[in-house]
């Protein structure tokens, strides 16, 4: 487990830019989880602990891609067909003995080593077949359909790097390799729970002026996509003391502290408290929207994270703001994902000095291209405007109005785990 100092956080401007967030969040958090070996097939979503070489050649030998008839290219007519005899057969698994005689060729299949001294193959269905002999068609380039041993990875050459989310093509990957184990680092033991008198858990009575708690249960989903271990703490009730305290105890047996809720800075936002009382606070006002109020601080030597207590303004935090300190603890080379440019179909304004995420669905207009469509509602606690969408587009700092037709950058939901 990471053990931050109170002051690991600290900034002296009064409102952070995201950029600036994750900056420092890049520089001062350090991987705080071991490193284990799973069964590969327990491996996909857990970040790799080692950098992985290839211990064989990928594929480990010459072999044909397709079904069909393997020949010397020499052996061919330049300008017609040409008849060879079909003197073998080479099924997947079962390596030829030998090398035929020149002017022959044999049947091989998908997968099937490639017989010595040739190097081409006819598919099945571009030939004829006459009898014992092969009728073959002219024009086919030297070493059509053949793998040759080692062109997707030599022996020795980078495979995956550590740092990487494994995902089932890393997995296939590390298979074919032989692998049947891979190193990966422990997953992030997360603390979760949620403030305010205002919210009650689901299936319990609703009691008057309360509302359902949604956060818990989103942040929870998210952090099991990124394998994390989430301990639900349920809801705290806003009081500093017993706040204080049940921080203090999740500090103990986990890597971060993560909540919803009581980060602002009303009369009853009463979590800046707690943490200042139990540990130390770097008060994050980040430019962004949704989701301004963003805590951040150290107790007991892990790491605080406070989200807002909106949803969407949730969403959006963990997604911007969340995501990479997870990455950090759990040594995670994370990049933010790749922005897909669409046109926008909406006119809007938005203040200058602070980065915004709209909330958009996609559709394509008469010429196929994609274009943006706002949400008709803002609010952040709007959680439909997050499931009758399909992601965000981002507004820079220096962006103050967008008219329709502007390119934009669209980040799909998908891409924001």
């Amino acid at each position: 487990m990471a053990q931050l100092s109170n002051d690991c956080f600290a900034f002296g401007g009064e409102l952070m830019t995201l950029d600036e967030a994750r900056a420092l969040i890049a520089e001062r958090l350090a991987p705080a989880t071991a490193v284990e070996d799973v069964p590969l097939v327990e491996a996909d979503g857990r970040v790799l602990a080692i950098d992985i070489a290839a211990p064989v050649d990928l594929p480990p030998f010459d072999n044909s891609a397709v079904d069909g008839y393997a020949v010397r290219h020499h052996d061919l007519a330049q300008d017609g067909e040409t008849s060879l005899p079909v003197v073998a057969r080479v099924p997947a698994g079962a390596p030829h003995a030998g090398a035929p005689a020149k002017g022959t060729a044999v049947r091989i299949f998908t997968g099937a080593p490639m017989p010595d001294g040739l190097d081409t193959v006819f598919m099945q269905e571009d030939v004829r077949v006459a009898g014992k002999t092969v009728i073959l068609p002219p024009g086919l380039k030297r070493g059509a359909n053949r793998r040759l041993a080692g062109e997707d990875l030599r022996r020795g050459a980078p495979a995956l790097a550590a740092g990487r989310r494994l995902a089932p093509p890393d997995i296939a990957l590390i298979a074919a390799l032989g692998l049947a184990n891979v190193p990966v680092r422990k997953p992030l033991r997360v603390a979760v729970f949620s403030t305010g008198d205002e919210v009650v858990s689901p299936g319990e009575a609703l009691r008057p002026a309360a509302v359902y708690d949604a956060n818990r249960f989103m942040l929870q989903a998210m952090l099991r996509r990124l394998a994390c271990r989430a301990t639900d703490l349920g809801i705290l009730a806003d009081e500093p003391r017993a706040l204080a305290g049940a921080l203090a105890q999740a500090a103990a047996g986990h890597d971060l502290i993560l909540t919803s809720g009581g980060v602002s800075t009303g009369e009853e936002d009463h979590v800046k408290a707690a943490v200042e009382a139990a540990g130390a606070l770097a008060f994050w006002r980040i430019g962004i929207k949704p989701g301004r109020p963003v805590a951040m601080g150290v107790i007991a030597g892990t790491p605080f994270l406070g989200l807002p207590g909106n949803p969407v303004a949730a969403y959006v935090t963990f997604a911007t703001v969340a995501r990479a300190v997870i990455a950090r603890l759990s040594g995670e080379s994370h990049a933010s994902p790749r922005a897909f440019p669409v046109a926008a179909g909406f006119a809007y304004r938005k203040k200058e000095g602070r980065r915004e995420y709209v909330r958009v669905r996609l559709a394509a207009d008469a010429d196929g291209r994609l274009v943006a469509h706002k949400h008709p509602r803002e609010g952040a606690g709007v959680i439909t405007s997050l499931t009758e969408t399909e992601g965000l587009v981002e507004l820079a700092e220096g962006v103050t109005r967008i008219e329709p037709g502007e390119v934009l950058r669209f980040l799909p939901y998908d891409l924001l785990r």
